[in-house]
């Protein structure tokens, strides 16, 4: 009797043990995942026009925060001009860092969108500014160079649980994405938005990265940004078109 009590104890140990092994394992797939994203430049088209992500040339979207350091300012503009990444015509976002007004990050961002919708992301050339001069290059990153592959930055489709990579260059560019509503209400200096899909953002490279983004159908942009951990807000202010 004392013996089968001892093995019923037993299984019921190893029992929870494979059902934590079981949760923790899905949690972690995606990150675990060999990920290589088959890339054909037929499949691409002109333009981005998805709808919770879309790029309208001329338009510079200016967002601001209070941080600990001051006033950051970020100015988010698409341009005109266009470059080929891997075989395709990327639209190039060009992305302002300001701290009090002085320029302390200056990023080119390249985007491209699939026939389906999806919106992949294809790397960033990142300038860190300090006194006017370039002191780091951090964080830049290309497609198709070093191994590194695009990731998609808004699905066609976003559901309540979708994961997915929105970069990935091994220990450098490993930012990922998942959708938590589609009906959320924000309220920001530029305005009231309704029915704006939220995400969690994060990267496994930086402890407590995690933020929060609501993205609205009528800007196709983010239009809040919150740090799940720091609670730092960054909201949407102005829209200027050319």
């Amino acid at each position: 009797m004392k013996a089968n009590k001892i093995k019923s104890i037993l299984f019921v140990i190893a029992l929870t043990g494979m059902i934590l092994i079981f949760i923790s394992a899905c949690k972690t797939s995606i990150t675990n995942e060999v990920y290589d994203p088959q890339i054909n430049p037929a499949d691409f088209i002109t333009g981005v026009d998805n709808e919770y992500f879309f790029l309208i040339p001329g338009r510079t979207l200016i967002y601001e925060a209070k941080t600990d350091e001051g006033t950051e300012r970020i100015e988010v503009t698409t341009l005109n001009d266009t470059r080929v990444v891997m075989g395709i015509e990327c639209m190039i976002v060009w992305d302002r860092v300001f701290l009090n007004d002085e320029l302390v990050e200056d990023t080119m961002d390249w985007f491209a969108q699939d026939m389906d919708g999806n919106v992949w992301y294809f790397g960033e050339d990142s300038k860190e500014i300090r006194d006017g001069e370039v002191i780091s290059h951090a964080g830049s990153w290309e497609s198709g160079i070093d191994n590194a592959k695009p990731g998609i930055i808004m699905l066609v489709n976003p559901e309540i649980g979708d994961q997915y990579r929105q970069e990935y260059l091994i220990g450098q560019a490993e930012d990922m994405g998942e959708v938590l509503a589609m009906d959320e209400k924000v309220e920001v200096p530029y305005g009231v938005f309704e029915s704006c899909l939220k995400t969690r953002d994060w990267t496994p490279l930086e402890k407590n990265s995690d933020e929060y983004k609501y993205y609205s159908p009528d800007t196709g942009a983010v239009v809040l940004e919150v740090g799940v951990y720091s609670g730092e807000r960054v909201e949407l202010v102005d829209i200027k078109n050319e």
